[in-house]
């Protein structure tokens, strides 16, 4: 008789625990995205500052390589001096161009080949081992 009077309680206890998992469940998830939306507003100000500092930072280097044409300037042409800059910007630039090319190539197919590859060969192992009967 004990055990029946247990099992209703025993019932209970877990149907308890299963609503409180629950609620439980649903209130951190709602903590989670609270969370992750506060957190997303704050990389989104971040980099918008970021973008901003960035562009800044463009028009700094604008000055500079007018500064740098202005004191060429002082010994060639003016013209000669912005053409010679341009020159070796077009230059840096298809330099950098042609890395980041490269960089590119190297990331494609973007698949993990290797991690590809191991998976399948685990994936053969165990076909092996189920059709010799799990002996190896």
């Amino acid at each position: 008789m004990a055990t029946q009077q247990e099992d209703p309680r025993t019932k209970e206890l877990v149907q308890a625990l299963s609503e409180q998992t629950s609620t439980l469940l649903r209130k951190e998830l709602a903590l989670a995205q609270v969370e992750l939306k506060e957190k997303g507003k704050h990389a989104g100000l971040g980099g918008g500052l970021i973008g901003g500092g960035g562009l800044l930072a463009l028009y700094g280097l604008g000055a500079l390589f007018a500064a740098i044409i202005m004191l060429l300037g002082t010994a060639i042409a003016a013209w000669l001096s912005a053409l010679i800059v341009a020159v070796v910007l077009f230059a840096v630039a298809g330099g950098l161009a042609l890395s980041g090319k490269k960089e590119v190539q190297r990331a494609t197919p973007a698949k993990p080949e290797q991690a590809v590859a191991s998976t399948s060969e685990d994936v053969r192992h165990v076909r092996e081992h189920a059709k010799g009967g799990g002996h190896g």
